[in-house]
């Protein structure tokens, strides 16, 4: 059976080869692409993931906007890694198909509790925004989702907009405490493993060969992301982040995996968005599952494969 999964995201690089995967992967039942502002703003991120839904010439997965600023905070971006408008190089257009009607929030509540419950998976690619506005909506929501697999936090890599925080844990830490308290079950991509997930030259190569629209497009996002990584980190072969969530739910054999329980950190400004992981649990009633180690190859030869369907 196809896993229904609904993509939330801030597009951003990152998040357009997560999506432009998903898009291509027929064994995914994608029932709506919900956008927040993170990465760029609100109104950039929202037309920018239905740039890549026409790319990926996939128009029958409605996109719902969401929200535009963080549950308490001032909107903060990444522009300098994503862009100015958040794809890269790609010159952003006006798409020729409109957003869905309602909310972000209101999309992710419809789409889960009108479907058995644990049947729609969620993969979040930026701040928890959005879930957090639906949980408060519709507090039966969180046991009827299915596995919320989302990319955030970070624990032995240390952080990458702070010293100790991930962007999108940071971005609206207020958003991402409610949610892992929330009791929905988590399946968690911090830094510690989308750092061992490396765009290389030979693993960019093999998707620069293939010869559809969306390999071309996410091929020049990774070309972008290695500029850009080698001239503000200094790194020859950045890191794909938010890939991984789709990854995981199209094979999850490429991550392994460690029962845990994760706090973030919301009171303090030095620490603000830390993510505290704590492995001392109870592997049988623990909700949060941190990923502690991924197949690089694997994930790189799943996404070229899966951006060459239809070739």
């Amino acid at each position: 059976m196809k896993q229904s999964l609904i993509i939330d995201c801030d597009p951003g690089v990152d998040d357009a080869t997560g999506l432009l995967t998903a898009f291509a992967s027929n064994d995914l039942d994608l029932l709506a692409v919900t956008t927040v502002g993170g990465n760029v703003s609100a109104v950039q991120t929202a037309r920018n993931a239905r740039i890549l839904r026409q790319i990926a010439g996939r128009e029958d997965v409605p996109v719902h906007a969401g929200a535009e600023r963080p549950l308490k905070r001032e909107p903060a971006g990444a522009g300098e890694f994503h862009g100015a408008e958040g794809l890269g190089d790609l010159a952003p257009f006006e798409p020729e198909a409109p957003a869905g009607d309602g909310t972000a929030a209101e999309a992710i509540v419809r789409l889960v509790m009108e479907r058995p419950a644990g049947s729609v998976a969620l993969a979040v690619m930026g701040p928890m925004t959005n879930l957090a506005l639906a949980l408060r909506a519709e507090p039966a929501l969180a046991a009827h989702l299915g596995p919320v697999v989302a990319m955030g936090g970070a624990r032995a890599e240390g952080g990458n907009i702070t010293a100790s925080a991930e962007f999108n844990i940071w971005a609206d830490p207020d958003a991402a405490a409610e949610v892992f308290a929330s009791g929905c079950r988590m399946i968690v991509m911090g830094l510690d493993v989308t750092h061992q997930v490396r765009a290389t030259e030979d693993r960019i190569n093999a998707i620069e060969a293939v010869d559809t629209a969306s390999a071309r497009t996410a091929a020049a996002m990774l070309r972008f992301s290695q500029r850009i990584e080698r001239v503000i980190v200094g790194w020859d072969a950045g890191p794909l982040h938010d890939p991984c969530t789709v990854a995981w739910l199209l094979k999850p054999e490429l991550f392994d995996l460690a029962p845990c329980r994760i706090d973030v950190e919301t009171q303090s400004d030095l620490t603000r968005g830390h993510t505290a992981v704590e492995f001392r649990v109870e592997a049988a009633t623990a909700n949060h599952f941190w990923a502690t180690k991924a197949d690089a190859d694997g994930v790189f030869a799943l996404i070229t494969e899966r951006l060459g369907a239809g070739a």
